[in-house]
């Protein structure tokens, strides 16, 4: 452990920082064994879906043009509706992002006239010009699709009656939006969403539940489409892709859902017939296999991140003891030179352009500068070490992913070493 520590020093972590870290990580021991306890039993369910769908070295070639006849990509798809427990499921690298996959889902069922729900709050910035909160060209408000919000009440939890009072002839569906987003709020547990979707049915069956699952994947044993979701909508360059998957999206759920996602993905009469996969489907499949114990490592330093901080002073979302629902981590510093020394830490930990200072930027899609520090092999995948932060009050940090535990402690001690360097914290 000598050389281990002569080695954290020549890497810029001082003894401060290590014995620190130590000493939060030994407290962590049986929430760890937990974890580890919930990725056995995904990676049970992982390995039996591949299994069961007959996965062979055959479904690993890629196809061009079209994609006619790609046996890959059609037995990837039974997988993921397999895992999902889904009659359907769309997964393709056409999909450039999760936001993309959002609003191929949102544009798939809703038409003029209808009207869409968010009965979580605020959804996610990039959401606002989908919907049309802020305007945009090509957004749901261009094609005559209403929108509300019901506010979560003051204690996180979901607002029933006001969700009753919104609901209306012409409301046709529902998005969920399980993780935080940008904001300080509780990350719904699979068990929630669930409750909440059954309230809505309870009112009008026929309302489309989807849900937006982003860094949830693998969390938990049970995924919002084992709860009631119609639709379950994520990003491959986030927990399902497991660090393998270059780009991509998927959509599980009923297949009447999932058809029209696959018309609006490519064409009317074409649908889930065309889409070559250009020889990433071993990537694909891959990275799936991976991903429980990927999701594991991210979900286990992002419980250091919350104690080592809280330990510190700072507030945490969620904090050092409660349940994680999703593998974010949110730090309020109400300070931007310490989000931005936060993030030049992480940058400063990553393998890929580790000597690059990351500064906050007009980014695409957000009202406000933000700041990113995200030294990945897949550029802007968010399961491997990163972290965000808006450039505004409360100036909170967004903390996520690493692919592997000892990398994810390694960033958040980088973090401190930062904000220790600059003056900002002391350990």
């Amino acid at each position: 452990m000598t050389n281990l520590k002569i080695l954290y020093e020549q890497m810029g972590i001082s003894e401060k920082v290590l014995k620190l870290s130590e000493e939060i990580e030994e407290s962590l021991k049986d929430r760890f064994a937990a974890i580890d306890k919930v990725t056995e039993y995904n990676q049970m369910k992982v390995l039996g879906a591949m299994q069961r769908n007959k996965l062979s070295e055959a479904h690993f070639a890629g196809t061009t043009g079209y994609g006619y006849n790609d046996i890959g990509r059609e037995t990837l798809e039974k997988v993921y509706a397999d895992i999902f427990h889904t009659q359907a499921a769309l997964v393709r690298p056409q999909i450039t992002c999760g936001t993309h996959a959002l609003y191929l889902a949102l544009s798939s069922i809703l038409r003029p006239g209808d009207e869409l729900i968010s009965p979580v709050g605020k959804p996610y910035d990039t959401m606002e010009e989908i919907i049309g909160i802020r305007k945009s060209t090509g957004s749901l408000a261009e094609f005559d699709v209403s929108y509300k919000q019901v506010e979560l009440l003051e204690d996180g939890s979901f607002d029933y009656d006001g969700i009753k009072q919104a609901i209306s002839d012409k409301t046709k569906m529902m998005t969920i939006q399980r993780s935080k987003g940008y904001l300080t709020r509780p990350t719904f547990s699979v068990k929630q969403i669930g409750e909440l979707i059954s309230f809505i049915k309870g009112i009008n069956p026929e309302i489309i539940c989807m849900v937006d699952n982003c860094y949830g994947e693998f969390v938990d044993i049970i995924e919002p489409s084992d709860v009631g979701a119609d639709m379950v909508v994520g990003s491959l360059i986030k927990n399902p892709g497991g660090g393998l998957a270059p780009i991509g999206g998927y959509i599980c759920g009923t297949k009447e859902c999932v058809d029209k996602a696959y018309y609006r993905l490519t064409a009317p009469g074409l649908g889930s017939e065309v889409g070559a996969t250009l020889g990433v489907t071993k990537d694909f499949f891959q990275g799936l296999f991976n991903a429980p114990q990927v999701v594991n490592g991210a979900l286990k330093g992002a419980i250091f991140a919350a104690n080592l901080y809280e330990h510190l002073g700072f507030e945490c979302t969620p904090n050092a003891s409660e349940p994680r629902h999703d593998i974010i981590q949110a730090i309020t510093f109400h300070d931007p030179e310490k989000i931005v020394a936060f993030c030049e830490g992480i940058q400063y930990a990553a393998p890929v352009d580790s000597y690059v200072t990351p500064t906050p930027w007009a980014m695409p899609g957000y009202d406000c500068d933000v700041i990113m520090a995200a030294g990945a092999f897949i550029s802007g995948a968010s399961i491997e070490l990163s972290a965000d932060a808006p450039m505004h009050e409360p100036y909170t940090v967004y903390f996520q992913g690493g692919l592997s535990y000892d990398h994810a402690r390694f960033g958040i001690m980088k973090s401190l070493a930062r904000l220790e360097e600059k003056g900002l914290v002391s350990p």
